[in-house]
């Protein structure tokens, strides 16, 4: 004879639980192939804008007209370049159509990647999977623009302009120049991770606010050391590096203490759970 009682309703599984390795390996395939698809096209985006991203975008920062110099305290002279090696210029205009196609394509592969991890540390919904993708990309991009419009200024014109004698005349191999401003740039979309790491370490249990305070002095003295080596020796451009790295450490103390909050009312609303099921 049937129940008349309504049937209790099954619990949400976790996806990941039922999953071999076998299956976590091509879950992973799969995604990385999704995130590959959206480098191509941020690839084929960069081939299709190439004379923007060339001429106004990378060589921006060399000519002397550039809208970052009226705003900042440089008086910029154009830069003088030359291409030393035969194949120079053709392998320096892909690498770096490749290398604005991976920025502009990392959005989608860093959605895909956090697709496949966020599952064993949280819910795992797609709501929640967009949102935190789209925080590290937001502090990717913030890091990005802060390379590009702050410290590439500063440093290109610092070179530019240093000199040792009158009768030495700086004349910049093209290739130097583009990997110098990729490599500034991609540096600083790097280290503007550092409240995306202090968020999710903070969520896992593996750091705390009060351990990030209790070094807050190392912090700043790091700071001024990789100011030091993303910049050319000049102190304005090394503070202005400084600064917004000493900012950033700052505020990742405060998504710390936030994410050891909300770590607190999880950890507590499960043991709630388990003392009502007993």
């Amino acid at each position: 004879m049937g129940s008349i009682l309504p049937a209790a309703k099954a619990p949400k599984s976790d996806p990941t639980a039922a999953m071999s390795f076998l299956d976590h390996l091509e879950e992973l395939r799969w995604r990385l192939i999704k995130g590959l698809a959206g480098i191509v096209g941020g690839i084929i985006i960069a081939f299709f804008f190439s004379d923007f991203f060339i001429k106004d975008f990378i060589l921006g920062p060399a000519r002397a007209d550039f809208f970052m110099y009226q705003i900042m305290p440089i008086n910029a002279v154009d830069l003088d370049m030359i291409s030393r090696r035969l194949p120079g210029q053709f392998f320096t205009y892909w690498g770096t159509l490749i290398i604005v196609g991976l920025i502009i394509g990392s959005p989608y592969m860093i959605f895909q990647m956090w697709a496949f991890i966020e599952p064993a540390l949280e819910s795992g919904e797609k709501i929640q999977t967009f949102l935190n993708a789209m925080f590290i990309t937001t502090f990717f991009l913030l890091g990005i623009s802060f390379g590009y419009f702050i410290l590439v200024p500063f440093a290109v014109q610092f070179f530019t302009q240093f000199i040792i004698d009158d009768m030495i005349r700086n004349e910049f191999d093209v290739n130097e120049y583009f990997t110098s401003v990729a490599v500034w740039t991609l540096a600083c979309g790097i280290i503007f991770q550092l409240p995306v790491i202090s968020w999710f370490l903070s969520k896992v249990g593996l750091l705390d606010p009060d351990t990030m305070k209790k070094f807050r002095r190392h912090a700043i003295i790091a700071a001024l050391m990789l100011a030091a080596v993303l910049t050319p020796p000049d102190p304005v451009s090394q503070i202005m590096i400084a600064i917004p790295i000493i900012v950033l450490y700052q505020f990742s103390i405060f998504l710390s203490r936030v994410a050891m909050k909300r770590r607190k009312k999880e950890m507590e609303r499960a043991f709630t759970g388990e003392e009502n099921k007993d």
